[in-house]
């Protein structure tokens, strides 16, 4: 994978923080059904700080390490499940972080960006809507949440639903539309207008505050937080969703790599039939194509990463490398559990969390199938008749 110094050094001090101080933590009891406690993140943060390896990917002076060096870092944050919400380069907030700081003016960076770089606090995204009310689900086209303007504030009204870290955030971007299209809202949280129903039992569980169904009832939010302009919403969507799409892929590759360590020197010591398991080509033959996905993984992201640091918007690169990653690391994650056999469906090692955190990955951010159905519309638009 492609790097610099400055990329390879932060990543070297995330890479031993995350295993010399994240790891012990793993069996914390903190680390709850709806994701780790908001005392274990703020813990972890203060160790981060400490370390100087608290949101490594953005520097001192405001800027943002380039695409294909957030990789080589946020890869190193995710040998942990839980390094990514101790170093501040989890989802939602780095994706969060990364749109303020790209469409956010002077004033919003002040009041909702600063607080979340310096990891006072964590965000929300509110995009996705429940599909049982006929709402956007995986399409965002069809919202169903609205936003009408009253003299200086807008008025939201709606239901949301998966919103990840939606309990416990103090700050929140809301999608909703307007007459002109869609529209974003930087808000304040917790608000009394924005219920949280109820926060979902999920397979996964890394993200504090879970994810949550959440009902916006008459939320007044002052026209100043609105995120750029009147209709734009989706514009500015696509500057969040690729890089925070391909975001997920590296810090997913961290942890896969972990688990495929893990289930390596098990299989390295572990005898069986006379020999060690890995002599066994049933098992050995596994971790080899787990070296094989793992290697095409971190190429995928190298190779979609440098197509975002051109500029460019990277939609239809970032659908082909989160279905090549989601895909080949369910592999991976499966394998080393197989490997670990009964020791690997239990939660002595972090290879049993990381498998159903892999699972509910290739749903996040875009199903495997949306994205294929997006790439095959692709090609009928690209098709020419010879």
């Amino acid at each position: 994978m492609f790097s610099t110094d400055r990329a390879q050094a932060i990543a070297d001090r995330v890479e031993a923080f995350v295993r010399t101080t994240v790891v012990p933590y793993e069996g914390d009891p903190r680390c709850g059904f709806h994701g780790p406690s908001d005392d274990l993140v703020i813990e972890l943060r203060e160790k981060a700080r400490a370390a100087g390896v608290l949101t490594p990917h953005v520097l001192p002076d405001g800027s943002h390490l380039t695409q294909r060096e957030t990789a080589t870092v946020l890869i190193k944050s995710g040998l942990s499940p839980l390094g990514p919400l101790a170093c501040n380069t989890m989802a939602p907030d780095e994706g969060n972080m990364y749109l303020l700081g790209k469409v956010g003016t002077a004033e919003q960076k002040a009041h909702f960006l600063q607080p979340l770089l310096e990891g006072r606090g964590r965000s929300a995204f509110f995009m996705t809507e429940p599909a049982v009310d006929g709402g956007a689900g995986s399409d965002p086209s069809m919202m169903q949440t609205t936003c009408v303007q009253d003299g200086n504030h807008w008025v939201i009204n709606g239901r949301k639903a998966f919103i990840t870290g939606a309990q416990g955030a103090m700050v929140g971007i809301i999608m909703a539309k307007s007459t002109d299209g869609a529209c974003m809202f930087l808000v304040d949280l917790p608000d009394p207008a924005i219920r949280i129903d109820r926060v979902l039992d999920t397979i996964d569980s890394s993200m504090p505050g879970g994810h949550a169904v959440v009902t916006i009832d008459n939320l007044r939010v002052p026209a100043d937080q609105m995120l750029g302009q009147s209709g734009e919403g989706f514009k500015y969507a696509q500057v969040r969703l690729s890089p925070a799409r391909l975001s997920h892929c590296m810090r997913w590759l961290g942890a896969c790599i972990r688990a495929h360590e893990i289930a390596s020197a098990y299989a390295c010591r572990r005898i069986a039939f006379g020999k060690l398991l890995v002599d066994h080509e049933g098992v050995g033959f596994m971790l080899a194509e787990n070296l094989i996905d793992l290697q095409q993984c971190e190429l995928m992201i190298d190779w979609c990463a440098g197509v975002l640091d051109t500029g460019a918007l990277g939609t239809v690169e970032s659908s082909m490398a989160k279905v090549a990653v989601s895909e080949a690391l369910m592999r991976v994650a499966d394998k080393c559990v197989q490997v670990k056999g009964g020791s690997g469906v239990t939660g002595d090692t972090i290879v049993e969390q990381v498998f159903r955190e892999i699972r509910a990955f290739r749903i996040y951010d875009g199903p495997t199938e949306v994205h294929k159905w997006s790439l095959a519309k692709k090609i009928k638009r690209d098709h020419k008749p010879h």
